[in-house]
């Protein structure tokens, strides 16, 4: 199959891209690379350095193109904060512009890689696909702004879409900025290196960690399931791990000494578990990696995590 990877050199489209293109398959790979590395890509990926936003860029990369996977975005929650006009002329403007030039190229399907945090706060948990979204950041609401548009869009120009909501996905490669980082890179870079795991509030907040290869299966499988158009599916783990165990359990692994420092500026977190029935059903997937083995994946296959002797 043909396929264009928006987003591609960044931590799971960069996943994906090596992974398709691994199994045979012809792979193009988009991203203005201002926060993804070209060097994440395997020679194998045709990759074009691009807006999501040009359509004169898109509409050469799609033509043939069997599937599309959308997952060119802005994705940090505190900078969209900020700046909620770049998150939205971003996410939502780009997804509006690749949505225009596969209705005018005629490509067929798009799974847009969406993300959990479109659901805000919910008291019912696991979470599922019924539940009424209520984001509480310009970055939830530009997700969900733009699954609105993927379907629409979709809806009048003859394209398969379905939304794929992705929990708190982890694994190797994937980015530490200097602020906000991601948890659990950023405990595993701090435990590596025998500092302070800093948690925020008691610790008791929990998340739903999938591994980076089971996202990765999702997303391979949303390209042919049939039946799934116009659909919205969870891809996490099933399983709800709170802060302070992750923390725990990274003192052990990376064999730290120090600390675990609570802190009393709790950011608002939340009880956080994916329910992923829909995507068993629909998908037939299920998730195999444990969390355990994948922060024991995550320390030995990504070389920033490697002791120095």
């Amino acid at each position: 199959m043909k396929f264009l990877i928006t987003g591609a050199a960044g931590f799971l489209g960069s996943a994906l891209a090596n992974h398709l293109a691994k199994e045979g398959h012809l792979v193009r790979g988009l991203d203005d690379l201002s926060t993804g590395k070209e060097e994440n890509l395997s020679d194998e990926v045709h990759f074009t350095r691009g807006d999501v936003n040009d359509k004169t860029v898109l509409w050469d990369l799609l033509q043939d193109v069997d599937v599309v996977y959308h997952l060119a975005a802005k994705v940090l929650v505190a900078e969209s904060i900020l700046y909620p006009r770049e998150y939205n002329h971003v996410n939502v403007g780009g997804t509006v512009s690749l949505m225009e030039a596969m209705r005018d190229v005629g490509v067929k399907r798009v799974v847009f890689i969406s993300s959990g945090a479109v659901y805000g706060p919910q008291e019912e948990q696991p979470v599922n696909e019924r539940a009424l979204p209520t984001p509480n950041s310009p970055y939830a609401v530009s997700k969900l702004a733009a699954e609105n548009y993927v379907n629409t869009i979709g809806l009048h120009g003859g394209i398969e879409t379905v939304s794929l909501r992705v929990f708190n996905a982890y694994g190797p490669g994937q980015s530490i900025p200097a602020s906000h980082a991601p948890l659990i890179p950023n405990f595993l870079w701090q435990g590596i290196r025998g500092g302070s795991l800093v948690v925020y509030g008691d610790g008791t907040q929990t998340r739903d960690f999938v591994y980076v290869d089971d996202v990765v299966k999702a997303m391979t499988l949303a390209a042919t399931a049939t039946g799934i158009d116009k659909e919205v599916i969870n891809v996490g783990s099933g399983k709800e791990t709170s802060v302070i165990s992750i923390a725990e359990k990274v003192k052990e692994l990376t064999q730290n000494p120090a600390d675990i420092i609570l802190t009393k500026n709790d950011p608002g977190e939340m009880r956080v578990r994916a329910n992923i029935y829909k995507a068993k059903k629909k998908l037939n997937f299920v998730p195999k990696v444990s969390l355990e083995e994948g922060l024991q994946k995550t320390l030995e296959k990504d070389p920033r995590f490697q002791r120095e002797d």
